[in-house]
């Protein structure tokens, strides 16, 4: 799974500018089509969106292949989709995309509820092609700064020892970075290993209050951990 979502990397554009405006969730939006994910070149993008697309891809390269089988509803559910009123990208914490988005460990809590794959914080168990949340200070939840990546490796720079990743970056949208662990607060992966599971959604109430209200309140370190089934040796 993880040579297919490094796979799928190589498919997205280049480049298009970061933002997280009304633009951006719009274009996110029309990216998915059914089970066709064709993000448009050139166009203004964030972290959460741009990992998801890639999940998308690597769901619909499965779905070629017969590993993976979803029907029209799952896709319907899969899509990113905005508010009713169109002002707006879907609340953190409901559906599928919306627990994706949400701050603090969206998508590590979206896969320990599917039983997508494992979550881990460890960089020693760390490969090119996990999922990851990136903390910059110990905030999480209304107060955090964090990034969604894929990791792609670790590698010295003259900044010493330094994680290398792609995603949605500032300023300028689609591609790869490094920046020194030094500025790393905490790291959650998420390993891609049971995507067949995706169908279990159905299973998922239409909110995850925890997420839900990461935006207005105060969580933490260790609640997040536990939330996503960590455990810290």
């Amino acid at each position: 799974m993880n040579a297919l979502v490094l796979k799928q990397i190589a498919t997205m554009p280049a480049g298009g500018g970061y933002a997280t405006d009304l633009e951006a969730h719009t274009k996110l939006a029309s990216a998915v089509r059914g089970n066709r994910v064709s993000p448009p070149a050139d166009s203004p993008s964030y972290c959460s969106g741009a990992t998801y697309l890639v999940f998308l891809k690597v769901l619909a390269a499965l779905e070629k292949t017969g590993s993976v089988n979803l029907t029209a509803e799952d896709w319907q559910a899969l899509a990113p989709r905005l508010r009713a009123d169109g002002r707006d990208t879907l609340p953190d914490g409901e559906g599928i995309w919306g627990r994706w988005n949400a701050n603090g460990p969206g998508t590590a809590r979206l896969f320990k509820l599917l039983g997508l794959g494992c979550n881990f914080t460890g960089l020693s168990e760390a490969r090119p092609g996990d999922f990851l949340k990136i903390f910059w200070t110990g905030a999480v939840g209304k107060n955090e700064r964090g990034h969604l990546v894929v990791f792609l490796g670790l590698e010295e720079t003259s900044e010493g020892k330094s994680l290398r990743f792609w995603s949605s970056n500032q300023p300028d949208g689609y591609g790869e970075k490094t920046v020194p662990l030094s500025k790393v607060a905490a790291t959650i992966f998420s390993r891609l290993e049971h995507p067949s599971r995706i169908t279990r959604w159905r299973d998922l109430p239409p909110l995850d209050p925890y997420l839900s209200k990461l935006l207005t309140t105060e969580s933490s370190l260790p609640e997040a951990l536990k939330r996503c089934g960590i455990v810290r040796k």
